[in-house]
Formats: structure tokens, C-alpha cells, sequence
């Protein structure tokens, strides 16, 4: 064919009118346009087709133009064994070790045993300098920061060359042990003469965090997570004024930890509307908005036990998600953690995945890129709303702790779960490799060999314990 012709084709102008006037015709019997607006938990809609965003939000994580951090999660109860991962990890490219100890609502049975000396063995020819250090929160996570700065004393390390976050939420542990050990009013009173000390040092760690993974985990919305960290790190804030110290000291080490999923779209919004909201907060407190350090890690409940292989695709969705939401630094799970311990090819993998969506992908060098899609603008500007209404929710029902003690936040929480598992169980979702597609044979696979930890089970204050649950549980899938 004379390749001239298609310069003397005429195709009709198609814009969006065009475009809706099509759907309306093709879609008549069947709802037309509403038929492909789907909602997310929240109830926020989402529709097929967006105009660019009139009023775009640009909003540069912490570390803009920097590659975030690769965590590589160290939660092996053998201490040798999780001495040579630790070195095996920084070796190989990870640029983060976190450690998780027993008793921590994210070692999902496993975790280093809660002792100085076990954490001296586990970082043993670590060059603390080299790499960034984070615990998550655990029963002896107070504790944890005097080993912490005993093991920097030891070895004559400058504290303000190191990258530490402590991950310390009271909120996160109470929910997702049910235990606090001792009363609330106690707590919030000798919490900030407890850490004065450290902020003493001059160390520019993160030493408080809003940890939102607990509840995600146990079925929260994406607008519930946000919310709840929002009520967490107000009341960071809130003990720090009672005890008349300076926010503005405080705010720099308050943090944030957050899931992302499958979802890639409402991973990236969540995020968003995260930076947008403690912007918002520290306004109204009267201190001058700062870059906020913000950690994700991929999550549990989107994992699956059948087909585990299908875990790497939900890993590597995520971690997309985060790198364009604008996370400072990740932990993605090994996709057989849902087996066991993880042994080193999952742990390669899931290292590996970061690797080379930072060095071969460089997603790292756009910030903000989705800052004027009319899709994420529409959905940040709605998580924002309904974030903030369970915030205010929360603040009503006596700040986090005090709703927690009542149940409150786990009656939420739980209810949006149950819908969720409603809807698998009818079929309205799905799980590729569990309820769809599903594979007629398992191939075998391998972890390595450790003891169960227990949940601690002492306290002064109980509450319902906030218990993960992954979606395939819920969908009959073998637990």
C-alpha cells in the first residue's frame, strides 16, 4: 500500500465529550459512565477517565533526587545465623538494616531475642557509620535505645554521623500486642523526661513514629491507616507540650511507617496525602513545615500462602508504588515469609527487587511524579478528607491510646475487614493464584528452620489485640 494515503486520511477530532458520548451509547443498558467508576474501601470513586489536575499539589518527599533506602529485615531468632544475613544484605547492596525483635506486632512469630547482647552479636563487624539502622517497635523497645547508645559508646562511634530510627509507638504496640506495661496516664507522662537524654546527644534519628502497619495489617482502609497515624504522632506531640518542652525539638524525630499493597494507585496517594497532612498539622501547631522522614514496607496481608510465586509481583507493585509515592526508605517482605523464615534466595529476591527498580529504573529521580494527574490529585485530595475525619473521630474518643483501651479504633478497623472478606467471599474480588487461576499443583518450598516466639502477655493495660490477617485467610485459603 502507498504509505501517501495515510496523509490524506481525515480522522474526526476525539476529545473527552466525545469519548463520554461513546461510553453512554455503548454502556446504554448498563449503567452507561457509572459502570466503570469503581470505589475504593473508603468509598472514594474512581473513575476511568480524569482532565489534568487544575490545582496541582507538588509535594518532594525528604530526600528528593536521592535514592531511598534499602532495608533489609533481620528477624531470624538465631543470632549468628542473623549476624551473616545482616553483613550477607550490605554486602550484596542493601543500604538498611531493620531489626525486629520478638514480641514486635511485625515479626509475625519470629524476631531476634530482646537482649543487649543479642543485639550486640546481630550488628557484630557492622560498620555502623555505613549503614542506616532501624528497630521496630517491640516490648523492650525503651530499652532497646539504651543498648543502642551503650553499642555507640562501645565503640566510640560520632552520633551525628549515624542514620537511627527507633520506631517507638506506643500505639502500634498496644494494638498490635494488646499490652501496655504500664497505665496510660503513667506512659504519657514519663515518656518525654525518658527520651530527653537522647535528644541530648544531638543524634539526628527518628526516635518517635507513627506506625500505621498494624492496623493495615488487620484490615484497616487506606483512610483509616492515615488517620490513625495522623492521631499517633498528634499525640507524640501532645505529651511533649504537657511536659512543657518544645515541639519544635520534638517534630524533627517524630516519623512515619506505612503499607503499601497491590494497589498501586492508592499506595501512591496514601503517601501523598500523608506528607500533605503532617504539613497541615504542623501548621496548626504553629512550627514551620519540614521534610518528614516516612518508611514503608510492603504488605502482609496482601501476601499469599498458595502460589507464593505471585508474592514477587505484589512485591514489586509495591515497592513501585512507594518509590512513586515518595518514600524515604522500604522493607519489602520475602514473598515466602507467609511458609516461615524466609532462607536467603526469598531474602535475595526481595533485596534485588529494590535494587533494580532504584539502579536499573532510577524511579527515584522524579520527585513527585504523579503531582498533576487528575486520577492522584482526585484520590490524595480524598484520602486527605476522609483521613481527617477518622483523626477527628479518633480526638473525640480521647486521643489514640484512650480509644484503643476502648476499643473504638479495633470496632473500625474490624468492620472494614469484614467487608473486605465479604466480598471476596462472594466474588466480587480475587486473588490470582488462590481464588483465580489457581495453580493445580504447588511447587515446594523452602525456609529456614527456627522456633516460634511467643506474644508477650504481661501488661498493666489490655486492650483487643489488632491480629494480622492476610486476605487469602479470609478467602479459605490454608493459613
Amino acid at each position: 500500500m502507498d504509505r501517501s494515503v495515510l496523509k490524506k486520511a481525515a480522522f474526526p477530532e476525539a476529545g473527552r465529550k466525545e469519548w463520554l458520548d461513546l461510553i453512554a451509547e455503548s454502556l446504554r443498558d448498563k449503567g452507561g459512565y457509572d459502570a466503570l467508576v469503581h470505589r475504593s474501601d473508603d468509598g472514594l470513586p474512581i473513575e476511568p477517565l480524569y482532565e489534568r489536575a487544575s490545582e496541582p499539589q507538588f509535594l518532594p518527599h525528604k530526600n528528593a533526587g536521592s535514592s531511598w533506602t534499602v532495608f533489609q529485615r533481620i528477624d531470624d531468632p538465631d543470632v549468628s545465623r542473623a549476624n551473616a544475613q545482616a553483613r550477607e544484605d550490605i554486602a550484596q547492596g542493601a543500604t538498611g538494616i531493620q531489626l525486629v525483635f520478638e514480641g514486635a506486632p511485625s515479626a509475625f512469630g519470629y524476631g531476634i531475642p530482646a537482649s543487649a547482647e543479642a543485639l550486640r552479636t546481630v550488628l557484630d563487624k557492622v560498620a555502623l557509620r555505613d549503614v542506616a539502622l532501624r528497630i521496630d517497635v517491640h516490648p523492650q523497645s525503651r530499652a532497646c535505645i539504651d543498648w543502642v547508645v551503650q553499642l555507640i559508646q562501645e565503640r566510640k562511634t560520632t552520633p551525628n554521623r549515624l542514620q537511627l530510627s527507633f520506631g517507638f509507638d506506643p500505639a502500634a504496640l498496644f494494638a498490635g500486642t494488646g499490652r501496655l506495661r504500664m497505665s496510660i496516664e503513667a506512659l504519657e507522662a514519663s515518656l518525654p523526661q525518658s527520651l530527653a537524654g537522647f535528644f541530648a546527644m544531638g543524634v539526628p534519628a527518628v526516635l518517635l513514629e507513627a506506625d500505621g502497619r498494624v492496623f493495615h495489617n488487620a484490615g484497616a482502609t487506606e483512610a483509616q491507616e492515615l488517620g490513625i497515624m495522623l492521631a499517633s504522632a498528634v499525640s507524640h506531640l501532645r505529651m511533649f507540650e504537657v511536659a512543657r518542652q518544645p515541639l519544635v525539638y520534638a517534630a524533627p524525630h517524630i516519623g512515619f511507617v506505612a503499607s503499601v499493597d497491590q494497589d498501586q494507585f492508592l499506595s501512591i496517594a496514601k503517601l501523598r496525602a500523608l506528607r500533605l497532612l503532617w504539613a497541615r498539622m504542623l501548621e496548626s501547631c504553629e512550627i514551620e513545615p519540614m521534610p518528614v522522614s516516612i518508611h514503608t514496607e510492603t504488605s502482609w496481608r496482601m501476601l499469599t500462602r498458595r502460589d507464593p510465586e505471585t508474592n514477587i509481583l505484589r512485591n514489586t507493585i509495591a515497592s513501585f508504588a512507594a518509590a512513586v509515592g515518595g518514600a524515604d526508605s522500604l522493607t519489602v517482605l520475602p514473598h515466602t515469609i507467609t511458609h516461615g523464615l524466609p532462607d536467603g534466595f526469598a531474602r535475595r529476591l526481595a533485596r534485588n527487587t529494590q535494587l533494580i527498580l532504584s539502579g536499573e529504573s532510577h524511579l527515584h529521580v522524579v520527585s513527585d511524579p504523579a503531582s498533576g494527574s487528575g486520577g492522584m490529585e482526585a484520590l490524595t485530595a480524598g484520602l486527605c478528607e476522609k483521613a481527617w475525619e477518622e483523626f477527628r473521630r479518633i480526638e473525640s474518643e480521647g486521643g489514640i491510646l484512650r480509644s484503643l483501651a476502648a476499643g473504638h479504633i479495633q470496632k473500625r478497623v474490624m468492620a472494614a475487614r469484614d467487608a473486605r472478606q465479604e466480598d471476596l467471599a462472594a466474588g466480587k474480588r480475587s486473588i490470582i493464584g488462590t481464588t483465580l487461576y489457581a495453580a493445580d499443583k504447588e511447587r515446594p518450598v523452602t525456609v529456614l528452620e527456627a522456633d516460634k516466639r511467643p506474644m508477650p502477655s504481661d501488661g498493666a493495660v489490655s486492650c483487643e489485640r489488632l491480629a494480622p490477617l492476610r486476605l487469602d485467610e479470609g478467602a479459605g485459603a490454608p493459613s
